[in-house]
């Protein structure tokens, strides 16, 4: 809950953002000892970009909204969570941020950080680790922020709404939980289930996906797809939709109608999940790749197997032009 003091204990430094992470520690550099995550809410008002902020009475400072992680938590899990407990709004990640690395009396911590907008609810301090919050100008921000890391990720928003890359819808894929293996089902393919270690990871994958709130779930028809995105479609009762041409079966024998249902994604402009197997994914990938400049493109997986069961990769796409991909970020959900 509550971030160890930020005074400084030297000089601080900061590191851009590993996209590639996921689990617990979400890929953090060796000599890292906190994880940590949070969020750089925004809005704009007559046309000016906002930013929330946070003070927090015990080190007697404005910050942003974060804190460390939970055990069992990735970082996109935890930076909703804190936002929710410390400013009382529940939010969509967008756009991830530069994190932030310096020393603390511990050693030396990371902060993940993302861009958001609030979902619900109105902001107001939980009494207790906060007592204060307010809406300002990312002028007033710099002004106001107690530690110069902190305005790394600030820094960034502001270019990002400057650019038109701020405002965006995400688009989700996951490759479906652990099923039982092949060589012990005798059955139909497409009947054959998630296995027990599976079964949790679909747990997992719900709270992951609730970090970007997709309004509709497009899934393989095949039993293990839909049960890995079940839970996510019944906790948010969210639209849920099967499609034959992303099965293993109909998208090798006609690749362009799996190709078309990947492009369909981005026709309502509306943040979407997709759950397929891995045989589907280079087609997937190949779709996105379409939409995502050269430079950005080179970080989606090219090698067999692309992702890990339960795995996801999360776009954010403009909502200024809805076929370009402008963030591409890469998370493991949490696996016991």
């Amino acid at each position: 809950m509550s971030p160890e003091p930020e005074s400084a204990l030297g000089e601080q430094t900061t590191l851009p953002r590993d996209n590639r992470g996921g689990g617990s520690e979400d890929a953090a550099p060796a000599d890292i000892k906190v994880v940590a995550a949070g969020a750089l809410c925004w809005r704009t008002r007559n046309g000016e970009l906002e930013v929330l902020m946070i003070h927090r009475p015990r080190y007697k400072d404005w910050s942003w909204p974060k804190g460390k992680l939970d055990s069992g938590e990735t970082t996109p899990e935890c930076a909703v969570r804190e936002v929710q407990e410390e400013a009382g709004v529940r939010i969509r990640l967008g756009i991830p941020l530069p994190a932030t690395v310096y020393p603390v009396a511990s050693g030396m911590k990371i902060v993940h950080y993302w861009a958001a907008r609030i979902e619900d609810g109105k902001p107001h301090p939980d009494g207790k680790e906060v007592d204060g919050v307010r809406w300002c100008t990312p002028a007033e921000a710099h002004a106001e922020l107690s530690n110069p890391s902190d305005r790394l990720p600030l820094r960034t928003l502001e270019e990002a709404h400057a650019e038109g890359r701020l405002r965006t819808w995400p688009l989700i894929v996951v490759r479906h939980a652990k099923a039982k293996p092949r060589s012990s089902w005798t059955r139909a393919e497409g009947d054959r289930p998630l296995a027990a270690t599976g079964l949790r990871q679909a747990q997992a994958v719900s709270r992951l996906l609730a970090a970007w709130l997709p309004d509709r779930v497009v899934s393989s028809p095949w039993v293990r797809c839909v049960q890995t995105v079940r839970p996510y479609v019944k906790a948010r009762a969210v639209k849920f939709k099967t499609v034959d041409a992303i099965t293993e079966h109909s998208a090798k024998r006609k690749p362009g109608k799996a190709r078309n249902a990947v492009e369909a994604l981005f026709d309502k402009a509306k943040p979407v999940a997709l759950c397929t197997h891995r045989p589907v994914l280079p087609l997937t990938f190949e779709v996105l790749s379409q939409h995502m400049p050269a430079g950005l493109s080179m970080g989606l997986p090219d090698k067999d197997p692309y992702l890990a069961p339960g795995e996801a990769v999360i776009c954010q796409v403009s909502s200024a032009d809805d076929s370009r991909i402008v963030s591409l970020e890469r998370f493991r959900a949490f696996d016991d």
